[in-house]
């Protein structure tokens, strides 16, 4: 959840370049960014999509906005703030968005899953305790919720930083990816959970994001885990508010936006699939 939103902090984020306020002022992309902000000039609250995202200082639940990273501020926000938009235009239920990131972690190590042999990585059994803990409260955390029931659509992996640069970390990438999907799976008891795999498009070890692209190319996987590839979203240090984070994506928010906006319509082709 590193993209910047506004400059807040003058001294920093590069004069507001790459910032959201300043990608919604270019005219060739303003009607892009149109919902994010309500008749008034606010941004937008949209409730019929929560978010519920337990950060390592506090727990942030409640209607999609800006404002669930990891700072306890509203002036930056992730990927999942127009993943949100694509699947709540597309969905008629309410639609929950449970994030779990805590940042500089590995599947090699912090997410490693049961079935990759070792000692399972504590994020990995956080990230499912996280889930049942939000499920299992939902009256509690979300007032609104009418006892109706749920049902878990889907599971969205960003992450790759922290391996890429191992080499037995990327060596193993491939098959520790696999054997989460199989074991979130399992834990879940959803065999045929869809899956969306977000490219590590930042880094430059092509040998790395490869090996994030053959996961779902499986047999195995066919029609229920799909790969979006990011690269493409990568905008230069120069025109971002944090110049000297390439493994933030330069905190800049049209990366961000548009790697929300490429998850969920890919999440919203394996549900249609599914159906």
């Amino acid at each position: 959840g590193q993209a910047v939103v506004d400059l807040d902090h003058p001294k920093y984020y590069n004069g507001g370049k790459g910032n959201l306020e300043h990608v919604m002022r270019d005219p060739a992309k303003a009607h892009l960014y149109a919902h994010l902000k309500d008749k008034k000039g606010n941004w937008a609250v949209r409730r019929d999509v929560w978010v519920w995202y337990r950060t390592p200082h506090d727990l942030r639940k409640g209607p999609l906005s800006i404002g669930y990273a990891v700072y306890r501020d509203k002036h930056h926000f992730g990927p999942e703030l127009q993943l949100g938009h694509v699947v709540g235009d597309a969905l008629e239920n309410q639609v929950l968005l449970i994030k779990t990131a805590w940042g500089g972690k590995s599947i090699y190590k912090d997410f490693r899953p049961p079935s990759s042999g070792g000692q399972v990585g504590p994020c990995y059994t956080r990230m499912l305790a996280l889930v049942r803990e939000a499920l299992g409260n939902l009256k509690k955390y979300f007032p609104d919720y009418d006892g109706g029931g749920y049902k878990i659509a889907g599971f969205v992996w960003f992450q790759g930083w922290n391996d890429m640069g191992n080499k037995a970390a990327v060596a193993e990438y491939e098959q520790n990816l696999a054997n989460l999907i199989k074991d979130v799976r399992k834990e879940l008891g959803l065999p045929n959970l869809p899956v969306v795999i977000g490219e590590t498009g930042n880094c430059r070890n092509m040998t790395f994001r490869r090996a994030q692209a053959a996961v779902a190319e499986r047999a195995e996987f066919e029609g229920t885990v799909a790969f979006v590839p990011t690269a493409q979203f990568l905008r230069p240090a120069e025109e971002s508010p944090n110049v000297g984070h390439g493994h933030h994506w330069f905190g800049n928010a049209e990366s961000y936006f548009l790697i929300g906006d490429a998850l969920g319509k890919a999440m919203l082709r394996l549900l249609k699939a599914e159906r």
